[in-house]
């Protein structure tokens, strides 16, 4: 079942089992209003036992940096905007991982990684990742990192 994402009146809808699923859903209503302004794009997203490709195709690229989470998928989504493909998927624990993939050969492709608030970091970032902290009415307070993907997916 397809959720279209409200930042304007945050649910957990989909999130119910995490830990911190309030400030999961608020990390994801953030995304929504992130694209709904910039593109004018609706976020949405499904279970993701719904759409195993997705969640495939954002673990493939993980392994680039040898990373596997146990943590389980809650929902995904996948959409094109301006020539670029972007996929999510929100875990249980907490961790959205988004990745930026540009349909031109020379753009940019990144995988970035959010922390909800009041997670605990994830020993698979441990000596990894440095965190930047960024503040968000609807998600508190949002610890981002990233990777630059290297190869071709």
């Amino acid at each position: 079942m397809t959720y279209q994402v409200d930042f304007k009146t945050v649910s957990t809808a989909g999130l119910e089992s995490s830990p911190v699923a309030k400030a999961l859903a608020g990390l994801r209503a953030n995304e929504a209003r992130y694209y709904w302004n910039k593109y004018k794009h609706i976020f949405t997203t499904v279970p993701a036992d719904g759409d195993p490709e997705t969640v495939a195709w954002i673990e493939k690229i993980l392994l680039e940096k040898d990373m596997k989470f146990a943590d389980k998928p809650l929902e995904t989504t996948t959409f094109e905007v301006d020539n670029i493909k972007m996929a999510y998927i929100f875990y249980e624990n907490g961790l959205a991982v988004n990745v930026m993939y540009s349909l031109d050969p020379a753009g940019k492709r990144a995988v970035g990684f959010k922390l909800s608030d009041g997670m605990a970091i994830p020993k698979e970032f441990e000596d990894k990742f440095k965190f930047a902290h960024q503040k968000s009415r609807l998600a508190g307070t949002i610890r981002g990192s990233y990777f630059v993907i290297k190869g071709t997916y």
